[in-house]
């Protein structure tokens, strides 16, 4: 199967003219392709040089834009993505290969604890491979992690769900687990980046939060629908017990939070249906 490779950059001369010679030693025959979003820096230049393909963006559109137009541009049966930065080992891509030859669909290079940038960050993202665990029922070693393999026609499926900015990874391995494909997870050591970091603490993790619930919106919405229709259950039974034990009277308060938790949980069913439309497949 033709494999092809896939780095999203981002200004990032130095971390390619690391990754893309030691990426030729691994994979001297797989398709290279860099895309260059909006760099400002001589990236796309660099990438030339060094023998990959080039697609260059006149402005940055984000990392999932750049994942989407490295995906529609390849011609290999196999997807491999990496960050450009320096940080993922080309060496390793063959653990994630024998991963898709033993059957499975996607690979994903899972970083330890020492693999975080920081414990700020290291936090942030066990709460992420928690809350997806319980979304999709299946333990998800490490949720962002931008080091993987796919079946592109697998992948292809999902194209429309990836956001533009951070966070394909996360869409697109909570919609294989919904789609009933299967997901390996390989122990991967990863390197200090080179140069800096375009995440945001603050405001991307409050957007891969939002990620999330809005995948899991997509991808079993009774488990996120339900508890908090359960939730105003119990709080308006709740009151309206300690209302009519204390003044013999049922509330407007009461009958807003049963309204509520009857609401909700109807907004559910309705959103399990249109996720399983969503999900079809279509030959």
């Amino acid at each position: 199967m033709r494999v092809s490779v896939i780095l999203p950059a981002k200004n990032e001369v130095e971390g390619l003219r690391r990754t893309l010679p030691a990426l030729r030693a691994v994979l001297p025959t797989a398709e290279v392709i860099v895309v260059d979003d909006g760099s400002t820096d001589a990236t796309a230049a660099v990438a030339s040089e060094l023998g990959a393909g080039v697609l260059s963006a006149p402005y940055s559109m984000g990392n999932g834009a750049a994942i989407k137009r490295g995906t529609r541009a390849a011609t290999g049966d196999i997807l491999v993505f990496m960050d450009a930065d320096g940080q993922h080992d080309p060496a390793q891509i063959p653990q994630l290969l024998e991963r898709i030859e033993a059957g499975f669909d996607m690979a994903v290079g899972a970083r330890g604890a020492d693999g975080q940038a920081n414990a700020g960050r290291g936090l942030a993202n066990a709460l992420y491979n928690r809350l997806a665990s319980w979304m999709t029922g299946h333990r998800v070693a490490d949720l962002t992690s931008g080091f993987r393999a796919v079946r592109a026609d697998k992948f292809r499926e999902f194209l429309h769900l990836l956001p533009n900015g951070f966070s394909y990874p996360t869409t697109c391995t909570m919609a294989f687990f919904r789609s009933a494909y299967p997901v390996s997870y390989v122990p991967v050591a990863v390197a200090q980046r080179i140069g800096r970091s375009h995440i945001r603490p603050l405001r991307d993790g409050l957007r891969f939060l939002l990620i999330i619930f809005r995948i899991a919106t997509l991808y079993s919405p009774l488990k996120l629908f339900a508890p908090v229709g359960f939730l105003f259950f119990l709080l308006g039974a709740g009151y309206y017990g300690w209302t009519f034990t204390t003044s013999g009277r049922f509330t407007n308060m009461s009958a807003l939070l049963l309204s509520a938790a009857v609401i909700v949980f109807l907004i559910g069913l309705v959103s399990e249906q249109i996720t399983a439309l969503t999900y079809r497949r279509h030959d």
